[in-house]
């Protein structure tokens, strides 16, 4: 879905709905205080959040590991595959396709190997067969199954936790309290412009920012589109760039392309005389016959303080 704009205020609509966000916070601190979290051999890392949408939490798991494979570690990412249909398989980008495997599994498949079991145990399990010495959630801070040695909560600085109410009235995936107790650090991506920081109690905070990858020649004129939770940081990015967008599509988070929508994009493209850019994430479920026509605009993550996180992150770990 798309990250609803009444989810940044107080206002009726989320007023309404609020009796049902008490019982979807309620529902979610009794799953997780009636189950045992099961424990394997290897430490188990979190990148997670306490809100729904966009945060910035795969790249900051594709960052994470680029830090362990520096010092040695051989990390493995686990994933429920959301929106795949395939599970109990280690993801191979030369032969699964989005539909198989989902695309945040795909897209991360390029920095690490992936697990993939809606049993995020039993991904860990595989994961380890195949010599995995360090695991790491891409998502999951809610999912009581695996045992978490390390939770890094990632938090947009622009939007931060919103209205501060549970979903559907808000983003918040659970009561802010009880969140910040199970995690031992934070990530503010981006400038803390909503001012989280307070809120956070003593946990130990990192600051980050999603840097693009300028392409070489941005002189055309562009049409975005992408399906991704806060669609508007992508459009940003490529301002931030350089380029001059004539037109913005958005579509619902982890939307799967029809043949139609991209015929679409790319006539607008054809009339307009530009050129069509969109996510990773988006660009990995385009049939490879058609990806000719599209462009990515490649992100990674930039550490504020890459020595303070790699110290903290190989205390925990070790």
């Amino acid at each position: 879905m798309k990250t609803p704009s009444f989810w940044n205020s107080r206002n009726l609509l989320s007023t309404v709905l609020l009796p049902l966000g008490w019982l979807y916070s309620g529902a979610t601190a009794l799953r997780l205080r009636l189950h045992k979290p099961a424990m394997v051999n290897v430490p188990v890392i979190c990148i997670g959040n306490l809100t729904a949408g966009g945060s910035g939490k795969t790249p900051t798991s594709a960052g994470i590991a680029t830090l362990l494979k520096h010092h040695g570690f051989n990390p493995y990412f686990i994933s429920r595959g959301y929106g795949g249909r395939l599970s109990g398989v280690i993801v191979d980008p030369s032969h699964h396709t989005a539909q198989d495997v989902g695309d945040e599994p795909l897209l991360l498949s390029r920095t690490a190997p992936v697990s993939i079991n809606a049993d995020r145990y039993q991904a860990a399990l595989k994961a380890i067969s195949c010599g995995a010495d360090i695991l790491i959630m891409d998502d999951g801070f809610q999912n009581p199954s695996l045992h978490k040695d390390l939770s890094f909560l990632i938090i947009d600085g622009k939007v931060g936790f919103g209205n501060c109410r549970p979903v559907p009235s808000g983003p918040l995936r659970e009561n802010i309290t009880s969140g910040l107790k199970r995690a031992q650090a934070a990530v503010i991506i981006g400038e803390d412009t909503s001012n989280v920081r307070p809120l956070l109690a003593d946990l130990p905070i990192f600051q980050a920012h999603i840097k693009p990858q300028t392409p070489q020649d941005t002189s055309s004129p562009i049409i975005a589109f992408a399906g991704i939770g806060h669609p508007q940081k992508f459009y940003a990015s490529l301002q931030e760039c350089g380029f001059k967008l004539i037109a913005c599509h958005d579509f619902p988070d982890h939307h799967f392309y029809t043949e139609a929508e991209l015929s679409s994009l790319i006539a607008e493209a054809a009339k307009e005389q530009a050129q069509l850019y969109t996510t990773a994430k988006d660009f990995v479920k385009i049939p490879p016959h058609l990806q000719s026509s599209f462009n990515v605009l490649e992100i990674q993550i930039d550490w504020t303080d890459r020595p303070a996180l790699e110290k903290f992150l190989l205390k925990q770990i070790n």
